[in-house]
């Protein structure tokens, strides 16, 4: 199993603050695609779309947990 190294809270702050500020940077939807499948598994952009799907229902104040 892959060991992963301890990183502090303030390390964690700095590095989701950077990956932001990547994230700001890209213009349009193709690099934002490209910046996500060279950042990301399959699994992980296959959870991510699925979680993108559940917004609509959120927005209209259904339960996360009744969301199927």
């Amino acid at each position: 199993m892959k060991r992963r190294v301890p990183v502090s809270p303030r390390g964690q702050a700095i590095a989701l603050e950077r990956l932001s500020s990547a994230i700001a940077r890209l213009r349009t939807p193709a690099e934002v695609a490209a910046f996500l499948h060279d950042l990301c598994t399959p699994a992980e952009l296959e959870a991510l779309a699925d979680r993108w799907q559940v917004v609509p229902h959120l927005l209209r104040g259904e339960p996360y947990r009744e969301i199927h």
